[in-house]
C-alpha cells in the first residue's frame, strides 16, 4: 500500500501533531512513482515498487525544519516479468524474507535553487545504511505539489547482488532511482 496504514498512520499524526497543519503532507499514491534502472551484461533493467509509504511535513520556505521519511514494501518490486520478480527476493538480491523493507530518513533539507532542494538522508537496504543525496523539485498546481528527482546508488553497498552477482561486468553497481510523488497539503513554494 502506498497509503497510510493503521499503526503507521497513527504513529505520524503523533508524530506530527505538534506541527502547524499547514506542515502536513499527504501521498496521493495513484499519482507516485518509484523506479529504478540497472544494468545487466550493458542492457537496461527498469523497475518499480508498487507499494511505498511516506511520512512528510515540509514547508519550502524552512526546509531546515523538514521531516521526511520512506518505507518501500521490497516485495512490491516490479521488474516487468514474473520469473525476474522471484529471483529478485531471493537472499543474494533483496532478501525479502529477512529485509521486507528499505527505509529513507531524512537528516537534514536545504534549498538549491527555485524549488529546488537536497535531502540529504539515511538510506537502508537489507540491514545496510549509507548517507545518500536526494536533488528534488517541486512543481506546484493549484491542488498539489510534485516532487521529482533521481539519483544512483550503489548496489554492492547494500549487498544486493551477492554471491556470483558481485561481478559488476554481468551486473552493473549503479543504480539509478528516480521518482514522482504527488502530495497533497504542502505550502506554496
Amino acid at each position: 500500500m502506498k497509503t497510510f496504514t493503521g499503526a503507521a498512520l497513527a504513529a505520524v499524526l503523533l508524530g506530527l501533531s505538534a506541527l502547524p497543519a499547514a506542515a502536513q503532507q499527504k501521498l496521493v499514491p495513484a499519482q507516485s512513482e518509484i523506479a529504478f534502472t540497472s544494468k545487466q551484461m550493458g542492457v537496461p533493467v527498469d523497475g518499480k515498487f508498487r507499494k511505498f509509504e511516506a511520512q512528510i511535513a515540509f514547508d519550502p520556505k524552512k526546509p531546515e525544519a523538514a521531516k521526511i521519511g520512506f518505507t518501500i514494501d521490497l516485495a512490491s518490486v516490479d521488474l516487468g516479468a514474473v520469473e525476474s520478480d522471484v529471483e529478485i527476493a531471493k537472499p543474494d538480491w533483496f532478501n525479502t524474507k529477512q529485509f521486507p523493507q528499505a527505509t529513507f530518513q531524512s537528516t537534514s533539507v536545504k534549498s538549491s535553487g527555485a524549488g529546488k532542494f537536497d535531502v540529504v538522508g539515511k538510506l537502508v537496504i537489507k540491514g545496510a545504511s549509507h548517507d545518500v543525496v536526494v536533488p528534488v523539485a517541486l512543481t506546484q498546481s493549484s491542488s498539489a505539489t510534485t516532487a521529482t528527482g533521481a539519483f544512483v546508488i550503489k548496489r554492492l553497498d547494500f549487498r544486493i547482488g551477492d554471491g556470483e552477482w558481485k561481478d559488476t561486468s554481468m551486473v552493473a553497481n549503479d543504480v539509478h532511482v528516480k521518482f514522482k510523488l504527488t502530495l497533497s497539503g504542502v505550502p506554496a513554494l
